[in-house]
C-alpha cells in the first residue's frame, strides 16, 4: 500500500475496472427487490455546475448503499437536448464562425451542427460523471431525442389528444421576439427597473344632448407604462366601489387616435389607490387585462407583428379567441410597421400635440425578461397548443396528500400545493427547431389529424396519397418529453419494456426551482398514462428528496456572468491560478465585469485551486446536505475533507502494515475480546444503527458527521493507539481476537463509507482482501453491514467513557504544568466512586502506557498546604499533579499570555452558542462537543489563574 494517498493515482482506473467489468448495471431478469432512481438529466448546453455534482453525489449514494442491501439497483442515465436553450448557443456560434444570421433559411446545416454540438457535449458531460464517481448505468443511456424517447413522446402526445386533453386555442402567451417563440410562465424572469408612467386623457363618448349642443368635452384619465398598447383597447376598467365614478356606469369613451368607442367596466381587479383608479383594459398584450375580458367577455386585439412591429391590420378576436368584425381593424398609415419604441415615441408625440397628455412619472417595477434570451417579453395572442391540467392537478394533489408520494423536507408540500392549485394550461409548443415535431397534420382546408407519421396518418384517417398533408412545424416543449422521464426510459410503450420490473422510481433527487418545472409535471403525466398490473394509475416515483442550491462563499448564486462559478472537476484535479482566471472571464458578455472576476478570483484562490480528489469533494458535498434552501460553499471544508481521507488511508496502512504475514481470521468471531475491542464493537454497532435512521430520512449531513467522529475520534485516537499499547502489554498470540477485530471493524468502516467515498474504500478494501487472502470482486457488491442488538454493553461503555476521560484530563493538566506527555508521573486522585476506583485498577496497565503514569494512587489526605493542579471530572473524580513532585515551569507572563489565549477560545464558543443560525443547523453532536469543550476551557483557566494568584 502507497505510503501517500494521491487520489489521482487510482481513481480513473478504478472507475475504469468497475465501468469494465458492469458492476453499474442492473439485472434484467431477477427475483431481487429493485431500486430505481433516473438521472436529473444535464442539458446539452455545457459542462456540469456544482450543483450538478451535488446531486449527483446524492443520488450515487443512495444507488451504491441500495446496491450494498442486495437490491437489483438501476441509475437510469441521459442527457436532455434542452431545446430553446441549445439552439441559443449554436446560433451564437454559427452568428460568430460562420456569420450566419438566419437559421430558417439553412435549417438542414444548422440541425447538422447541432448534432455535431451534442456530441461533443455530451462526451464532455459524460467524462465529469465519470470522474464524480457516479455509478450510471451506462449500457442504459438515453437522450431525449433518441427514437426509443420520441415513440414515447408521440404515443403520450396521441394519447392525451384522443382523449380531448390537448387542444389548439388562441390564447395569450409570453412571445420571446429573439427566439421567435412563445414560452412559459417558468422561463420568465422579472428584473426590477425604473421607467415612465403616462397619464393619457380619454373623451368620455358624449351622449347627452344638451352637452352635444354645448360641444363640452369630459375626459377619464388612464396611467399607463405602455402607452402603444392603447390601439388593442377595448374597455377601461373601475373598482365597483370606487364613488369617484359612480356615474360613469353605462357610459363609452373614445381611444385616442384610432377613436375607437369603448365601454367603462367595472372590475374588482382595479385598485382603487393606485394611478387615477381607470385601467385601460388590453386583453391581447396584458395578461391581467386577459383574465378582465374574460370575465366580460371583451374583445382581443393583436397590435404586433411576431418581430413586434405594429401590424398594417389588427387582429380582432372575440374572447374565445374565434376572428371577430366588432372593431375596424384599419391602423392609422403613420403607425403602420414601426417598431414597439418607435411607436410607442410615435403616439406620445400626437397625444402631447392634441393636449391628451396629461402627466409622465417615474415609477419602480418589474419588466419580465427571457431566462435564455435575456430579451423583453411581450404578451402576444398566438395558436398554441395546450394540455388540459386541471383534472391531472387533481390527481397529482391528491397523490401528495395521502402519502403516497413523500416530499423530504416536508415544507416543499406547501410550494407544490401553492403551484398545482392555482394551475393554468399547460402550452407544450415551441416555435424553434430543435425538438420533437408535434405529431399532427393539416390538409389544405386545415383540418387535423393526428399520428406518429404521414403513412400512419394516412392509413388511419383513409386519406389518399393525393391528398395533400403537411406536418406541424412547431416542436413541443422540451419539458414534456422530460415529463415522461421515469417511463420513457424504460422503453415505454413497448411491448418488451421494463416498466414492470422497476417502476415506479424509487427516490427523485432534485432542486427546488424545478418542483413545478418537472416534477409536478411528471406526476401528472405519469398517473394518467402508466398504469400497474390491477390497472391502477402509477405514481413516477416514491419519495422526492428536494437539494438545497450551492451558492459561493459570499452567498451568491453562482454564474458566468459573476464570474463565480466553480467546475466540480477543477477541485477534483486542481487548476492554475491562470487557467482559473481564462475559465471564468472566457466569453464574458459583460465585459465591463472581467476586472473585477479577475481581482476576486486572485483573492479567493490566490495559488489556483489544489487538487482535492473525488472523495473529499462527496464527502464534503454530502456534509453540507442539511435541509436549507441555500447552501454556502466552504473550501476550508474541502481541506478539512481531503485531510480526514488521508487519516483514513494511513490508519488503514498501519492496520494492513501491522497484520502482514501473520495469521488472519476470514470469519471474525468475537470471543475473548480486550476492553477496548468490545468498546469499539459496540461504537461500530452504533454507528451502523444510527446511518440507517439518517439515510432514511436523507440527513447525509448527519452521516458524513457519524462517521468522521467514529474514525477520527474513536478509532484512529482511540481504538488504534490502544492496539498500538496492547503489544507492549501482551504477547503475540494474545493478541489475535485484537487482529481480527482491527481487520473486521477496517472492513465495516470501508462499507459503510464506500457509497460516500467509493475510491479511497475500493483501493483499501483490495488490500484488505489480499491480506486475508479471499477472492472478492468489488467491494461495491459487498454486503451493507446490519446492526445486531446482542453488541450493546453499557458497563463496557462506561468503563471507556471514564478511560477517556481520565487520560484527557490528566493530559490538559500536564499541558497546564508544562510537562512532556512521555515524562513519568505519579496520578493521585479523590473519588467515592466505585466503579472508577476499579477501572482505575483494573485498567492500571493500559493508564500506565498510554499517559505515562509511574503509580496510580488514591489520596486521602488534607492537600490545603500543598501545591497542586486538579481537574475535577463530572463531579465523580478529582485528579491531582502535585508541585512537589512536578514543579510549575511557567513565568507569570506566560501565565498570562495562556489565560489570554484561552479566554479568546472560551468568547468564541459562547459566541456559536448564543448564534440560532448555528444551534438550528449544526449536528448535535457538534453542539454537544463544543459545550464540552467550554467546560474544559474554564477549568483550564480557573487552574492558570490559581497558579497566577489571580
Amino acid at each position: 500500500m502507497d505510503k501517500v494517498y494521491i487520489p489521482n493515482t487510482i481513481e480513473q482506473s478504478i472507475y475504469s475496472f468497475w465501468e469494465k467489468n458492469n458492476y453499474f448495471s442492473p439485472e434484467k431478469n431477477s427475483n431481487k427487490k429493485s431500486f430505481y432512481m433516473v438521472i436529473p438529466p444535464p442539458n446539452i448546453t455545457g459542462g456540469l455546475h456544482m450543483g450538478h455534482a451535488f446531486q449527483y453525489t446524492i443520488i450515487d449514494i443512495l444507488i451504491r448503499y441500495n446496491r450494498m442491501k442486495g437490491k437489483n439497483t438501476l441509475w437510469q442515465m441521459g442527457t436532455d437536448h434542452a431545446g430553446i436553450a441549445t439552439q441559443i448557443l449554436v446560433e451564437k456560434k454559427l452568428l460568430k464562425e460562420k456569420k450566419i444570421y438566419n437559421i430558417s433559411h439553412t435549417k438542414k446545416y444548422f440541425l447538422k451542427k447541432i448534432w455535431e454540438w451534442k456530441e461533443k457535449k455530451e462526451k464532455t458531460i459524460f467524462k465529469q460523471i465519470r470522474r464524480l464517481g457516479s455509478s450510471v448505468d451506462w449500457n442504459s443511456n438515453c437522450f431525449t431525442l433518441d427514437p426509443k424517447i420520441s415513440n414515447a413522446v408521440n404515443k403520450a402526445f396521441i394519447i392525451l389528444y384522443n382523449n380531448n386533453l390537448i387542444y389548439k386555442g388562441k390564447r395569450l402567451s409570453n412571445w420571446d421576439s429573439k427566439l421567435n417563440s412563445v414560452i412559459s410562465d417558468l422561463e420568465v424572469d422579472m428584473h426590477n427597473a425604473s421607467i415612465n408612467i403616462w397619464y393619457i386623457k380619454y373623451e368620455i363618448e358624449n351622449n347627452n344632448k344638451s352637452e352635444k349642443i354645448n360641444n363640452q368635452k369630459k375626459y377619464i384619465t388612464i396611467a399607463t407604462t405602455r402607452p402603444e398598447t392603447l390601439l388593442g383597447d377595448t374597455a377601461i376598467a373601475i373598482h365597483p366601489d370606487d364613488s369617484r365614478y359612480k356615474n360613469m356606469i353605462g357610459k363609452k369613451v373614445i381611444v385616442p387616435i384610432v377613436n375607437r368607442s369603448i365601454p367603462i367596466i367595472f372590475d374588482k381587479y382595479v385598485d382603487i389607490k393606485k394611478g387615477t383608479g381607470c385601467v385601460k383594459v388590453t386583453p391581447g398584450h396584458d395578461f391581467n387585462d386577459y383574465s378582465i375580458g374574460i370575465r366580460h367577455k371583451l374583445p382581443m386585439i393583436n397590435i404586433f407583428t411576431f418581430n413586434l412591429k405594429i401590424k398594417k391590420k389588427l387582429d380582432i378576436y372575440d374572447f374565445n379567441g374565434i376572428k371577430s368584425t366588432e372593431y375596424n381593424n384599419c391602423v392609422p398609415i403613420f403607425l403602420q410597421k414601426l417598431e414597439k419604441k418607435e411607436a410607442r415615441n410615435k403616439i406620445l408625440k400626437i397625444l402631447k400635440k392634441i393636449n391628451l397628455l396629461e402627466n409622465v412619472k417615474k415609477i419602480e417595477t418589474m419588466i419580465p425578461y427571457g431566462d435564455r434570451s435575456n430579451a423583453i417579453i411581450e404578451p402576444i395572442l398566438t395558436s398554441q397548443w395546450y394540455v388540459k391540467t386541471k383534472k391531472l392537478a387533481k390527481k397529482a394533489i391528491h397523490v401528495v396528500k395521502t402519502k403516497k408520494i413523500l416530499f423530504f423536507p416536508k415544507k416543499y408540500k406547501k410550494l407544490y400545493y401553492s403551484w398545482m392549485n392555482n394551475i393554468q394550461d399547460w402550452c407544450i409548443s415551441r416555435q424553434v427547431i430543435w425538438g420533437h415535431r408535434i405529431p399532427i397534420w393539416y390538409d389544405k382546408e386545415k383540418n387535423i389529424y393526428v399520428g406518429k407519421n404521414e403513412l400512419t396518418v394516412r392509413n388511419k384517417y383513409n386519406i389518399s396519397d393525393t391528398v395533400y398533408l403537411k406536418q406541424e412545424k412547431d416542436v413541443l416543449d422540451t419539458w414534456f418529453s422530460s415529463s415522461l422521464w421515469t417511463f420513457s426510459t424504460l422503453g415505454w410503450p413497448n411491448k418488451n419494456n421494463l416498466v414492470h420490473i422497476f417502476h415506479p422510481s424509487n427516490i427523485l433527487v432534485s432542486g427546488f426551482d424545478i418542483i413545478f418545472f418537472w416534477i409536478a409535471r411528471m406526476i401528472m403525466l405519469t398517473l394518467y398514462l402508466i398504469k400497474d398490473t390491477k390497472k391502477n394509475s402509477q405514481i413516477p416515483f416514491k419519495k422526492i428528496y428536494i437539494t438545497g442550491l450551492i451558492r459561493d462563499e459570499l452567498g451568491q448564486k453562482m454564474s458566468k456572468s459573476k464570474g463565480n462559478v466553480i467546475d466540480p472537476i477543477d477541485m477534483i484535479d486542481g487548476i492554475s491560478l491562470p487557467n482559473l482566471i481564462k475559465k471564468r472571464t472566457k466569453n464574458m458578455i459583460k465585459t465591463d465585469l472581467v476586472h473585477d472576476i479577475v481581482i476576486r478570483t486572485k483573492k479567493s484562490f490566490p495559488k489556483g485551486i489544489k487538487s482535492y480528489g473525488t472523495d473529499a469533494l462527496r464527502l464534503t458535498f454530502a456534509s453540507l446536505a442539511a435541509p436549507t434552501r441555500n447552501i454556502i460553499w466552504d473550501m476550508n471544508r474541502l481541506k478539512s475533507y481531503r485531510n480526514f481521507c488521508n487519516k483514513i488511508w494511513n490508519a488503514s496502512r498501519f492496520i494492513i502494515l501491522y497484520n502482514q504475514n501473520k495469521k488472519i481470521s476470514k470469519k471474525f468471531i468475537p470471543k475473548k475480546l480486550y476492553f477496548f475491542d468490545h468498546w469499539i464493537l459496540i461504537e461500530l454497532n452504533e454507528l451502523i444503527k444510527k446511518f440507517k435512521i439518517e439515510i432514511d430520512i436523507f440527513r447525509f449531513d448527519n452521516i458524513v458527521m457519524l462517521i468522521f467522529d467514529f474514525i477520527k475520534n474513536k478509532f484512529c485516537d482511540w481504538y488504534l493507539e490502544l492496539v498500538k499499547l496492547s503489544t507492549l502489554i501482551y504477547s503475540e498470540n494474545k493478541l489475535q481476537s485484537t487482529r481480527d477485530c482491527m481487520i473486521y471493524v477496517l472492513e465495516n468502516i470501508l462499507c459503510l463509507s464506500h457509497p460516500i467515498i467509493p475510491f479511497i474504500t475500493e483501493s483499501i478494501w483490495e488490500k484488505v482482501k489480499n491480506l486475508k487472502k479471499i477472492t472478492y470482486h468489488t467491494i461495491m457488491l459487498e454486503k451493507f453491514p446490519v446492526y445486531k442488538k446482542f453488541f450493546l454493553d453499557t458497563k463496557i461503555l462506561q468503563d471507556m467513557y471514564w478511560f477517556k476521560k481520565i487520560i484527557k484530563s490528566l493530559r490538559n493538566l500536564r499541558s497546564q504544568c508544562n510537562i512532556s506527555y512521555r515524562k513519568l508521573i505519579t496520578l493521585y486522585y479523590k473519588s467515592n466512586n466505585n466503579n472508577i476506583k476499579k477501572i482505575l485498577s483494573k485498567r492500571k496497565k493500559y493508564f500506565q502506557k498510554i499517559a505515562f503514569i509511574k503509580k496510580i494512587i488514591l489520596f486521602d489526605k488534607n492537600i490545603n498546604n500543598l501545591h497542586y493542579s486538579s481537574n475535577i471530572i463530572d463531579n465523580e473524580i478529582e485528579i491531582f499533579i502535585l508541585f512537589d513532585k512536578c514543579k510549575n515551569n511557567y513565568s507569570s507572563e506566560e501565565l498570562d499570555i495562556k489565560i489570554k489565549k484561552i479566554q479568546k477560545k472560551i468568547n468564541c464558543i459562547e459566541l456559536n452558542l448564543l448564534n440560532k443560525n448555528f444551534l438550528n443547523k449544526a449536528p448535535l453532536i457538534v453542539i454537544k462537543k463544543e459545550k464540552e469543550k467550554l467546560i474544559l476551557l474554564k477549568k483550564n483557566k480557573k487552574n492558570l489563574m490559581l497558579k497566577n494568584n489571580i
